[in-house]
């Protein structure tokens, strides 16, 4: 091989290796990595003062619509990274542009989203007022939750989010931000699961996993997982 074609493999190689490593990094950037993330600390005091406005679609203990999630026992990780999502998202973002959450946490500090994470997860949960859906009844949400559908590629979700789905009982990393679904509204989880059938949002690593979970769930799969999990008493998060 002569100089000169060495020379242009030797462009050719460091090109290619540049895209490589360009790529990469714009893959990254695409996402919050959660894997290594510390538990957040707050003041639930303060978290109480400026929660007032959070209160109006969310409630003191059970939300007020079928379409909000409950906030009361969440877990705090959860809640703060979730907040950080909202904050950070592109005004264009396809799934955060469509939510009223966007201009509500716009002015909220680092501190406020961390006290409001707490005071959240400080409360305690209450039952709602709608009546089990009568999918719950079936059993079959239950047996994908615990466990999956191997055949179908369905994981079981009490691998992230524990066998009484009040999350995780591993306490550190990115399982302290894997949310308690525990008696959340099934109006509220099928429109998350569909979302996330859809790769929406895909701003985290979490959301990464759970973004390949869903493509693995039917439209019948996400209403009946969702309705068992609504049936389910409200208890507080790990």
């Amino acid at each position: 091989m002569n100089r000169k074609l060495q020379n242009r493999v030797g462009v050719q190689v460091c090109s290619i290796a540049m895209i490589f490593v360009a790529g990469i990094a714009l893959a990254a950037s695409r996402y919050t990595d959660l894997r290594s993330i510390e538990p957040i600390h707050g003041d639930v005091a303060a978290g109480a003062r400026k929660a007032a406005v959070c209160h109006a679609c969310h409630g003191v203990g059970a939300p007020v619509a079928p379409t909000f999630p409950r906030l009361a026992g969440q877990r705090a990780n959860y809640l703060y990274h979730r907040l950080v999502s909202f904050k950070r998202a592109d005004p264009k973002d396809p799934y955060y542009s469509q939510s009223p959450m966007r201009p509500l946490v716009t002015n909220l500090t680092d501190a406020d989203m961390r006290d409001l994470a707490v005071y959240f997860a400080a409360q305690t949960p209450t039952a709602g007022n709608l009546p089990m859906a009568p999918e719950a009844k079936a059993g079959k949400g239950e047996a994908l939750f615990l466990a999956g559908d191997p055949a179908r590629g369905i994981p079981p979700c009490q691998g992230c989010h524990g066998p009484d789905a009040r999350g995780s009982s591993i306490a550190t990393g990115q399982y302290t931000a894997y949310p308690e679904l525990r008696a959340q509204y099934s109006m509220y989880l099928v429109a998350r699961l569909t979302s996330f059938h859809k790769h929406l949002p895909h701003d985290t690593t979490n959301d990464f996993i759970m973004g390949g979970v869903a493509q693995t769930l039917d439209e019948e799969s996400i209403q009946a997982i969702a309705a068992w999990l609504s049936s389910l008493t409200p208890e507080r998060s790990l």
